[in-house]
């Protein structure tokens, strides 16, 4: 099963996120099916790709919890509806 979640890039207490496309059963910093975003949590960025994440959404992807929390933070699925 492919699943948006986190890949963590950065040095030490300076964590940097990359939102990818992975198979489930690859771990954290596995080879990616496709890069759909970022996030960097300090200064509060976030870069979606809203196209990509409905693709493997539409495709029974399921996104972990903090993906998610990010997607409704960037208010996602309320630029999807209109």
């Amino acid at each position: 099963m492919v699943k948006p979640r986190l890949k963590r890039y950065g040095a030490k207490r300076r964590a940097v996120y990359r939102i990818v496309a992975i198979d489930s059963q690859f771990r954290r910093e596995g080879k990616a099916i496709q890069e759909i975003g970022f996030y960097d949590p300090q200064k509060e960025q976030t870069r979606l790709d809203i196209r990509a994440i409905q693709f493997f959404l539409e495709r029974g992807a399921k996104t972990t919890e903090t993906v998610c929390d990010i997607s409704k933070r960037a208010k996602l699925f309320d630029q999807a509806n209109t």
